[in-house]
């Protein structure tokens, strides 16, 4: 999970304070274990871990994982994992997620999060915030495929926008705290969930994937509400 800070990489937030408000939009709590995605020099993961049970801070770099460890020293309650988020087994007790990562990965690690094993109880990812518009599925906007792909399960909503100067270097793009959280009752059984996303991601890429499984005529994938794409792809999760 390389990232590159010139380009679409990571860009860091200013001040301790400001994090602690970050988090304060969030529901971690004392008892929590949360992690935190690309932590660099752990600015997050010391404001998580005066808040919260344990946190396990994941840098793939080694030198800033190194750095990370010694500021992290005066924890007790910080695991410093140098290795790559998108290829480390997640744990299989409870957990929540308060990052932010790189914004060119933003779509993967979404995406090994909502679908691991034992998926966190909640996640909160600072994002671009063109691609956590395209996670919302309410309202009569254009809906994303990955956004409609997992809202049977996953309830996406901004908390907070935040600004160009909020961050070191000052990113190009706008910027919002996006909250993932499960539903309490999802609108597709769990273990359709795989059939369910590939049906909508792939009539997104491809409309003849998306004529065959009766899409309206008059409307593309992405105008489709979520109610809409429950009934539609049913006759491929009920058949799978």
């Amino acid at each position: 999970m390389k990232r590159d800070i010139k380009t679409h990489g990571q860009h860091f937030l200013r001040g301790s304070s400001f994090i602690a408000e970050l988090v304060g939009h969030s529901n971690i709590r004392k008892n929590d274990t949360v992690i935190d995605i690309g932590a660099g020099s752990g600015a997050i993961t010391a404001v998580l871990a005066r808040r919260c049970k344990q946190v396990i801070a994941y840098e793939p770099e080694s030198l800033a994982a190194k750095k990370l460890l010694e500021n992290m020293q005066r924890y007790a309650n910080v695991e410093v994992a140098n290795k790559d988020f998108l290829k480390a087994d997640l744990p299989s007790e409870p957990y929540k997620v308060f990052s932010n990562i790189p914004f060119h990965l933003s779509s993967k690690i979404v995406r090994k999060l909502v679908m691991a094993k034992t998926p966190p109880k909640a996640i909160y990812l600072i994002v671009q915030k063109q691609f956590a518009q395209k996670m919302l599925t309410d309202g009569n906007h254009f809906h994303g495929a990955l956004g409609m792909a997992i809202a049977p399960w996953w309830v996406a909503r901004i908390r907070r926008p935040l600004r160009k100067t909020d961050f070191t270097p000052p990113p190009a793009v706008d910027t919002v705290l996006l909250e993932l959280k499960p539903r309490e009752t999802p609108l597709v059984p769990q273990d359709k969930m795989l059939v369910y996303m590939v049906t909508v991601e792939r009539s997104y890429a491809d409309p003849r994937v998306y004529a065959k499984i009766g899409g309206p005529k008059d409307k593309k994938p992405s105008q489709l509400a979520l109610e809409e794409w429950v009934v539609l792809a049913a006759k491929t999760t009920h058949s799978a």
